[in-house]
């Protein structure tokens, strides 16, 4: 509900300076001018919100316990300024997520807490989940220890895994603490992992029209095709790309959220149905 009161009072600043360019600036072609765009707006955030409470959110069936790897279904493709700045760009829902390599790696890397003032580690928990990153650091919760992926180009299944290394043994540039993430791939051998990881986006002319995004992840036993669990979002961006704003999915708001590690939310709704390993 906090979130929703913090969103009322933002949308009617928003408000305030769609009308006030509708009103200085009657000769610009501005998208976010007039008092179309403040009715879009509003409708759009009666809809999102009511989306939000009614079919957003994150469900989990069923647990597997000790998963060391799974196969990534779909990888989530680069994307550049002009998807960002159209309406009906497909991943738009979740536009701040990590693409292509990188997002394979947010399944490798570990999960680190925040810190409190004074400089006191903050764990990482249910509810208040940290940033995934590769730097190893003590406390860290490790991810997968791979993860596969099949080439679009070749159609064959290749194994992703973290590598790390230490350049200042090599090459006197580096300091002697740096310590270098590699992402290996090599062909796959074996069957195919057991478990995997997909996602649909949805593109909704009458919801894009109003702002508004959607898409679903889902965890998947390959085996028996039970879904283990699924996560759908909905983002809304009250404007259309302007000089101000001109990638309005990457200030859109977002349900469900986490405050840190925006970059990495599919990795961290899927480790909480397979949970990784421990490190041996």
């Amino acid at each position: 509900m906090k979130r929703l009161h913090t969103l009322s009072r933002w949308t009617g600043i928003a408000l305030l300076s769609l009308l006030a360019a509708c009103q200085n600036t009657p000769t610009q072609a501005d998208p976010n001018a007039g008092e179309a765009a403040v009715s879009r707006a509003l409708s759009g955030k009666a809809l999102w919100e009511e989306k939000c409470r009614t079919v957003a959110g994150e469900k989990i069936y069923r647990k597997v316990e000790n998963v060391e790897g799974l196969l990534l279904m779909k990888v989530r493709p680069a994307r550049g300024d002009r998807e960002l700045a159209d309406r009906m760009w497909t991943g738009a829902a979740f536009a701040r997520e990590s693409r292509a390599d990188e997002f394979i790696t947010t399944f490798l890397g570990y999960e680190e807490g925040g810190t409190a003032l004074g400089g006191t580690p903050t764990p990482v928990t249910p509810m208040y989940r940290g940033s995934i990153n590769t730097n190893r650091n003590p406390g860290g919760l490790p991810g997968y220890r791979w993860v596969e992926v099949i080439d679009e180009k070749d159609g064959q299944r290749y194994r992703y895994t973290g590598r790390y290394d230490e350049p200042w043994k090599t090459d006197s540039s580096y300091s002697k603490s740096y310590v270098r993430f590699n992402l290996d791939k090599t062909p796959a051998s074996g069957p195919s992992p057991r478990y995997g990881v997909t996602y649909e986006d949805h593109v909704i002319p009458e919801d894009r029209n109003l702002g508004i995004a959607s898409s679903t992840v889902k965890v998947i036993d390959l085996n028996t095709n039970e879904v283990l669990g699924e996560m759908t979002r909905y983002a809304w961006s009250p404007g259309a790309p302007s000089r101000v704003n001109p990638s309005p999915w990457l200030t859109a708001y977002r349900c469900p959220d986490h405050a840190r590690g925006t970059n990495a939310a599919t990795r961290k709704f899927v480790d909480q149905i397979l949970i990784p390993a421990k490190e041996k």
